[in-house]
């Protein structure tokens, strides 16, 4: 991972319009956000808020509407398909609520399978980040089974080893424990502080203010803007009134 304090994602008046039959859905309105490299990011806020609209567009899934995103110090608002893809597979390890695990792969054939798209990685340097990844998250010895064979907090560590896999500049974690109960979401953000502990940049999006106290930073969204904590409950209070 990469020294702590440097800027890794610098997102300045972010802005996405979703139209649909002549409608304007403004999910994103002028978003400024840092993230340095290191940091433990929590982003909050009531659902539509524009939460995980911000999360694909830093995980090159999408593109903003306006504004500047920078990652590494390298501009990719404008980046075309196969260089967002291309940039994604280096930089970008995903966590979903879902765990988007692929059925009829082994637990090595889905940590193995970003791996695949990087041409010039030799064989054996892939089946030593597998292992590695694998063993971080306590997942080593299922290798030969398939999701179905797992549980469900099982799956998202077998997720969290595929986006350790790549070595990513961040971790980008979308509700990862929506689908599971409080003893295996426990478990999960555990070993999301421990990836921290050792150096991880991580920047995950929750409903759950249970969760939110593992990270460093809170950033509250509402309405696709960035507000203050204060302002927050100001307009929740008002919105519910």
């Amino acid at each position: 991972m990469t020294d702590k304090g440097q800027p890794l994602i610098q997102i300045e008046e972010m802005t996405k319009v979703f139209y649909t039959d002549e409608i304007e859905t403004h999910a994103l309105s002028g978003v400024h956000l840092s993230i340095c490299k290191g940091e433990y990011i929590a982003i909050s806020g009531p659902s539509g808020c524009g939460k995980s609209t911000l999360l694909s567009i830093m995980g090159l899934l999408d593109t903003p509407t306006g504004g500047k995103y920078e990652l590494n110090g390298q501009s990719v608002e404008s980046l075309d398909f196969a260089q967002r893809s291309r940039i994604r597979n280096r930089e970008i390890g995903f966590i979903f609520q879902s765990f988007n695990l692929i059925g009829d792969l082994t637990v090595y054939e889905n940590v193995e399978l970003p791996l695949t798209y990087r041409q010039k990685m030799p064989s054996a340097e892939r089946k030593k980040r597998v292992m590695e990844s694998l063993e971080r998250v306590g997942m080593a010895h299922r290798i030969r089974h398939y999701p179905s064979q797992l549980s469900g907090g099982q799956q998202q560590r077998v997720a969290v080893a595929r986006a350790l896999g790549g070595h990513p500049s961040i971790l980008l974690a979308d509700e990862p424990t929506g689908n599971l109960d409080s003893h295996n979401g426990e478990a999960v953000m555990q070993l999301l502080q421990d990836l921290h502990r050792e150096g991880a940049t991580i920047c995950m999006v929750t409903h759950d203010p249970r969760f939110v106290k593992h990270a460093e930073r809170e950033i509250h969204l509402f309405d696709g803007k960035v507000v203050a904590e204060d302002e927050l409950k100001k307009l929740m209070q008002e919105a519910s009134a």
